[in-house]
């Protein structure tokens, strides 16, 4: 059962080769919001975000048969590289990434920095899944998820895990939901040592995925996103991602529009000199 146990197992594997990211506080934010504003800076990990730490975690614990079967993943940039990283760090092993053909260039480039074999399929993530589980049933490489796996959400979640230990009276942690693994993680972690935390969801208004899935009922497991700056949040949601929400272990989901996101990219490049 996906637990805070299941988090702090995530943390005693993945601690040797990823050190905690930094939180610092926003002053000026702080100032510009109304409230005591800090930033977990993932930004800062290898590949440039947090999805090195559930692929990390997941293929630790699948090392073996990692390592027999070869592995295939699909992604919208960050997923991939973050399983690309893991897959080095741990010694290797056969790697196979499948791509939206719409991926950002510059995360396409970085992939040249691992031994993996880059395939392109359609024009969005669920196009690229589909055709990487198919390729999982034709060669029998293992399949590692991008949200929708507990091994990788408990990776995600050992950022609520660094984010209490150094500020364990936060009221609230404000987190993206693409396919949901990360607020999965966070989610369930953070209310086991916080019960009054609150936990919201932010979606850009492009593909609010799990805020219509709750508004009608249905895990929306493919959802046709319109063209965002957020690529890595567009796309279906996950059901453990809807079934916490559901149970009210997320607390609240809120769409941003695009200006809204363009508007705190700016911010954050001008008031704390973060290209995020």
């Amino acid at each position: 059962m996906f637990s805070l146990h299941t988090v702090l197992t995530a943390r005693a594997r993945i601690r040797s080769r990823l050190s905690p990211t930094p939180m610092r506080r926003s002053f000026l934010l702080s100032q510009a919001t109304g409230v005591s504003l800090y930033l977990k800076l993932e930004n800062l990990n290898p590949t440039g975000s947090f999805k090195v730490r559930g692929a990390l975690n997941k293929l630790s614990a699948t090392l073996d048969e990692a390592r027999a079967r070869g592995i295939v993943t699909a992604s919208a940039g960050n997923h991939g590289l973050g399983t690309a990283w893991a897959a080095t760090q741990l010694g290797g092993m056969r790697a196979t990434i499948f791509l939206p053909e719409t991926a950002p260039q510059a995360k396409i480039e970085k992939f040249a920095e691992f031994p993996v074999t880059l395939r392109f399929a359609g024009a969005s993530y669920n196009d690229a899944h589909h055709e990487a589980v198919s390729f999982e049933q034709k060669t029998g490489a293992q399949y590692i998820g991008a949200y929708a796996d507990e091994e990788i959400a408990a990776g995600q979640g050992t950022i609520a895990l660094e984010v209490l230990d150094a500020l364990p009276m936060a009221d609230a942690l404000l987190v993206p939901i693409g396919g949901g693994g990360l607020i999965s993680g966070i989610a369930v972690s953070a209310k086991a040592i916080n019960p009054r935390i609150e936990i919201i969801g932010i979606q850009p208004d492009a593909s609010p995925a799990l805020a219509d899935s709750l508004r009608d009922g249905v895990c929306y497991e493919e959802y046709p996103a319109k063209p965002t700056i957020c690529d890595g949040l567009a796309g279906g949601i996950g059901t453990l991602a809807f079934d916490l929400a559901r149970a009210g272990t997320i607390d609240r989901v809120v769409t941003v529009t695009e200006e809204q996101v363009h508007d705190a990219v700016f911010a954050l490049w001008q008031k704390e000199q973060l290209v995020v």
